[in-house]
């Protein structure tokens, strides 16, 4: 794995942390690049697996992970964020769902189909989201669910 699949962005005075799982680098990159210039710090990975290594503190504020990658898909990524940081604030992405309703059985927050969204509704998302972390109990049982 190259420095450019997982990089730090760090930043003083920041908005919040964010971490960016997409097995696609310039989905990665372009939302990392927006996202910094919000004043975000941005962490990425490219798939659930590489997520996982970067969960460690300070945990970010906002996950926003794509459904189907390699390796681990965001739909197993997902569950074990649920089980085990159910304090985490998620929003899944995906161009295999249509609309822009929270697919079933998609453990997350907020959904935003690949291609169909601007970055207003990003950035707009993110903020509603980290001002405003869910609140799950730490123990709630999840099972992973696939489309």
């Amino acid at each position: 794995m190259s420095t450019a699949d997982l990089v730090e962005y760090p930043m003083a005075g920041s908005r919040g942390r964010l971490l960016i799982v997409d097995d696609e680098r310039a989905q990665r990159e372009l939302i990392s690049s927006i996202m910094k210039s919000e004043g975000y710090d941005v962490l990425t990975a490219r798939d659930g697996l590489d997520a996982l290594n970067r969960l460690v503190e300070p945990l970010p504020n906002v996950i926003i992970s794509d459904l189907n990658m390699p390796r681990m898909s965001g739909f197993e990524f997902l569950a074990v964020v649920r089980q085990n940081f159910p304090h985490l604030s998620v929003i899944a992405m995906s161009g295999e769902f249509e609309g822009t309703e929270l697919p079933t059985g998609v453990l997350a927050d907020a959904y935003l189909p690949k291609g169909g969204y601007t970055f207003d509704q990003l950035r707009t998302t993110i903020r509603k989201l980290a001002s405003a972390p869910p609140r799950r109990p730490r123990s709630a049982a999840v099972g992973i669910a696939r489309a």
